[in-house]
C-alpha cells in the first residue's frame, strides 16, 4: 500500500511541475538527491564499519559477555519466562547493547537470533509469547546513549556541533522505553498468560 502512496505522490508532483513549467526543477533536484544520497551511503558505511568492528572487537574480547552478565539483573524482571543462563538471554543483551550505543544494524543478526532462540521456549508456536512482544517493544523503542545515525547525516550536512543531540536523543529514548515497558508490563497482566 505504501508504494502505491509514494508512486501517486511522484506522480501528482511531476504533474504538477508540467502544469506549472517547472520541469526543470524536478529534474535538477532528482539529480541532487541522487548525489546526495551517494554521498550519505558513503558517511554511513564508514560509520557502520567502524561501529560494526568495534563491536565484533568487543565481542572477541569478551566485554560483550561481562556487558551481558552485568545486565542480567535487569534482564530477569522484564524476561521472567527465560531460564537463567539461557542462550537467548545473552543474544538480547547482545541486541540491547549494540541499541543502546546507536548500532541498530550492528543489533539486527542478534535480535534475530534472540528471537530464534525465544522461539524454541514458545509452548504455543503459533503466537508470541510475553518474552517475545517485551524483547520487540524493548528493541523497537530502542534505548540510546549514542544516537549514531543522526550523528552521521548531522555531520554529512555540516551541522556546527552534531554531537548536540545526544542528550534530547538520550531523554526521548529513555522516556519510550519505560513508556513501552510499561505498557508491555500492563498488557501482560490483561493476558494473563
Amino acid at each position: 500500500m505504501l508504494n502505491y502512496i509514494w508512486g501517486c505522490m511522484i506522480l501528482t508532483g511531476i504533474a504538477v511541475a508540467a502544469a506549472t513549467g517547472r520541469m526543470q526543477d524536478v529534474t535538477n533536484a532528482a539529480i541532487e538527491s541522487a548525489k546526495d544520497a551517494v554521498m550519505l551511503c558513503v558517511t554511513m558505511l564508514g560509520v557502520m564499519s567502524m561501529w560494526t568492528g568495534l563491536m565484533r572487537i568487543a565481542e572477541r574480547a569478551g566485554l560483550v559477555d561481562i556487558m551481558s552478565e552485568k545486565m542480567t539483573p535487569l534482564l530477569n524482571p522484564l524476561f521472567p519466562d527465560i531460564p537463567r543462563g539461557h542462550k537467548a538471554l545473552k543474544h538480547i543483551s547482545t541486541n540491547f547493547i549494540a541499541n543502546i550505543l546507536g548500532l541498530g544494524w550492528a543489533a539486527t543478526p542478534a535480535g534475530i537470533k534472540a528471537m530464534e532462540e525465544l522461539q524454541k521456549l514458545n509452548p504455543r508456536k503459533d503466537t508470541a509469547s510475553k518474552s517475545m512482544c517485551m524483547f520487540m517493544i524493548i528493541n523497537m523503542s530502542s534505548l540510546q546513549l549514542v544516537t549514531m545515525n543522526i550523528l552521521a547525516y548531522r555531520s554529512q550536512y555540516n551541522s556546527a556541533n552534531p554531537s548536540e543531540i545526544i542528550g534530547p536523543g538520550l531523554i526521548a529514548t529513555l522516556i519510550s522505553t519505560i513508556a513501552g515497558i510499561a505498557v508491555g508490563k500492563f498488557c501482560e497482566k490483561g493476558a494473563g498468560r
